[in-house]
């Protein structure tokens, strides 16, 4: 995972079972390629829900489905992809410059997000316009 050029790619994560049930664990740098500053989480979003909606010009993220199911799209400018994300053992780290959104949430989805930034509203693209500017 030392390939920080990568705009994205799926993660699998470690999983510890026995009959008490399952643990994963996430380890900054050596899980995910960079060092974890602020974690954040989106619960009780509606079905119809629309998240995201932006890109960043440092950050990088990865993000979880701890519960339910959402899809994931990623646009890096030039294409776009969709992730189905289900899976508590299974992330997707983004890259800087790619353009996210998150919707079709299920009924007690819980979608985190591992940053490896403080937030910075001066990070965000928030217009699809700039970011394509940015990444041409």
């Amino acid at each position: 995972m030392s390939d920080k050029k990568l705009q994205f790619k799926k993660i699998e994560f470690s999983k510890v079972h026995d009959i008490r049930g399952d643990l994963t664990f996430i380890q900054g740098e050596i899980d995910i390629p960079f060092n974890i500053a602020r974690v954040y989480y989106v619960y009780n979003a509606p079905v119809n829900a629309q998240r995201g909606g932006h890109a960043h010009k440092d950050l990088e993220e990865v993000i979880i489905a701890l519960s339910g199911s959402f899809r994931l799209i990623l646009d890096n400018g030039k294409q776009k992809f969709n992730y189905w994300l289900n899976n508590p053992q299974q992330g997707i780290y983004i890259n800087k410059l790619v353009w996210r959104e998150i919707d079709s949430f299920s009924q007690g989805a819980v979608c985190m997000v591992l940053a490896s930034e403080h937030f910075q509203e001066s990070d965000y693209y928030r217009n699809y316009k700039h970011f394509l500017m940015a990444v041409s």
